[in-house]
């Protein structure tokens, strides 16, 4: 089974509250991605990065959405026990009874961060951002998923074998359809992450894996989200192959979230999606470090891939 490294695996479904850690910090060029709810009964939730994992600890940064009268999105940061100056924004971006993604982006200013695709504000670092090495989630939100993107153990290798390889930069909210370059080819360990949407009405999507120079794609996955199938094949020299299209759980329904890595191995595609096996292809196309293109199109939001 595919278990990504620490800063690569996903929480799902964290009880509230939450806190954990993050490996290895925060550092410039990393994002915190949160999927969650926004229950009808809300007031307010809260979400910090902050300075260990203890009650008490500095916060880097402290991001709160309050319902009330004059809804508002207040950030702040807390050294010492002393709150800082409260910067606050009235362009709530959360609806109550709807779902939500987020993604605070950690850059050299500070904190950017991005509610449903939208920029939404960014706070200016006030403490180094080198001491934040922990996420704390409080409050009424229902959270689905939380992944650190671009993290990882600074002594990962010689923790374990066997991790995937992850040496791109995040790309987010691309438009469909959209081509990427996989950044030095495919190769075994190497995965792909990719984070979206299917939106109602939906009919299909496709993610094709792809050898640019001929035009073959060695591995084809497409959900059919009105006929409920998944299918994958290839197309190789001109012609589509055999189908395959059993699969043991179906997440690609309309209106719904879906967090998939998909790992190439020696001998196979192995596919995850919200955390759990859900498919493999084996490999048809037997020179797959000659794949070098990702195309993504069809009836898809995405919110971001990584490589």
């Amino acid at each position: 089974m595919f278990v990504a490294p620490p800063g690569y695996q996903p929480v799902y479904n964290p009880s509230i509250p939450y806190v954990g850690p993050i490996y290895g910090g925060l550092r410039s060029g990393m994002s915190v991605y949160i999927q969650g709810v926004i229950p009808d009964e809300i007031t307010r939730f809260n979400m910090n990065l902050q300075c260990g994992e203890s009650e008490g600890s500095d916060i880097g940064f402290h991001f709160s959405p309050r319902f009330d009268n004059w809804d508002k999105v207040v950030f702040n940061s807390c050294q010492e026990g002393e709150w800082g100056s409260e910067e606050e924004i009235h362009n709530m971006p959360f609806s109550k009874g709807d779902a939500f993604e987020m993604v605070i982006i950690i850059n050299q200013e500070g904190y950017q961060v991005t509610v449903n695709g939208q920029d939404l504000h960014t706070f200016n670092h006030r403490i180094p951002v080198e001491r934040v090495n922990a996420l704390q989630i409080g409050g009424d939100a229902s959270i689905q998923t939380v992944n650190v993107i671009g993290g990882g153990n600074p002594a990962g290798d010689q923790i374990g074998g066997n991790l995937p390889v992850m040496d791109g930069q995040p790309i987010f909210n691309p438009p469909v359809p959209y081509t990427i370059v996989i950044p030095g080819g495919m190769s075994t360990k190497k995965t792909i992450v990719i984070r979206g949407m299917v939106p109602l009405g939906a009919n299909r999507f496709s993610i094709n894996f792809k050898v640019g120079s001929s035009g073959d794609i060695a591995f084809h996955l497409n959900p059919r989200v009105q006929e409920r199938e998944l299918v994958r094949n290839s197309f190789i020299g001109g012609s589509w192959e055999t189908e395959e299209r059993e699969i043991s759980i179906n997440p690609f329904l309309e209106g719904q979230y879906f967090d998939m890595s998909v790992r190439c191995g020696n001998q196979r595609f192995k596919v995850f999606v919200n955390g759990q096996h859900m498919c493999d292809f084996f490999h048809r196309f037997q020179n797959y470090n000659q794949i070098d293109t990702v195309e993504l199109e069809g009836d898809v939001q995405i919110s971001y891939v990584h490589f």
